[in-house]
């Protein structure tokens, strides 16, 4: 089993989120994910690691039909008190999800790769509940705030001493593995961890964001049905006609 969050987690987390400059760079994430998974009015959402629930409202406020998963119940609790009934909440593991085949027009998993036990498994279940596309977002492994976490992991008991990082590459690496060549697109953001503001957000929104080493990366896997055919033999009775001989 992977890292749960527990109690303490979830104040922690609501605590960080409602600082104003986080606020900020949760935006920036938020619009990357939205802008790359272009989702469509009406259609279903799963959000795979759902935590608070923050990008849960996103979805509902797009008219999405909204279905979160999380392991853990603290995390689960408070995005029940956000969202009410507007989505629908499961506790569970992204590893075994309780849902049928392409039963999600979208699946997200932001930042839950990083704490799941088998993240090659976890993307394999995403792909079965799903018909259209996944968007994944992580924290960058080689970006500038992630090798600080790290390194601030090392003295300061942290969530982050739980987590496994990705990049680019390996994130494509698995997608592959398991699909195949199937159309996938990426982006970065965050690209400058101490600057927030307009001029930042104008920044971010640039051509930087085909950089590989911004803070938090996104991918869109576009899945692409996978057909086998067999050969069927065609039984067919040949009428065989009897000419006469004219004499």
């Amino acid at each position: 089993m992977g890292y749960v969050f527990n109690f303490h987690d979830a104040i922690a987390y609501e605590q960080w989120f409602n600082k104003p400059q986080n606020r900020f760079f949760f935006d920036l994430e938020k619009r990357l994910m939205l802008d790359m998974l272009k989702p469509v009015r009406g259609d279903s959402v799963i959000d795979i690691g759902c935590g608070t629930g923050a990008n849960l409202l996103s979805f509902v406020e797009m008219g999405l039909q909204v279905t979160g998963l999380d392991p853990s119940p603290y995390m689960l609790d408070v995005a029940a008190k956000k969202l009410g009934n507007r989505a629908d909440l499961h506790r569970g593991f992204a590893e075994d999800l309780p849902f049928d085949d392409n039963s999600f027009n979208y699946a997200c998993l932001v930042a839950t790769l990083e704490f799941v036990e088998d993240p090659q498994k976890a993307f394999e279940e995403a792909c079965r509940i799903t018909k259209d596309k996944i968007f994944i977002g992580v924290l960058n492994r080689y970006a500038i705030k992630g090798i600080q976490r790290r390194i601030k992991g090392m003295f300061i008991k942290t969530v982050y001493n739980r987590a496994k990082f990705f990049s680019v590459w390996e994130l494509k690496q698995i997608i592959r593995t398991i699909l195949g060549d199937v159309p996938i697109s990426w982006r970065t953001t965050c690209q400058l961890p101490v600057m927030h503001g307009n001029i930042a957000s104008r920044i971010e929104h640039s051509l930087l964001q085909r950089c590989p080493f911004g803070a938090f990366a996104g991918m869109v896997v576009t899945l692409v049905p996978r057909y086998k055919t067999r050969t069927l033999p065609l039984r067919y009775n040949v009428k065989r006609t009897t000419d006469t001989a004219a004499g």
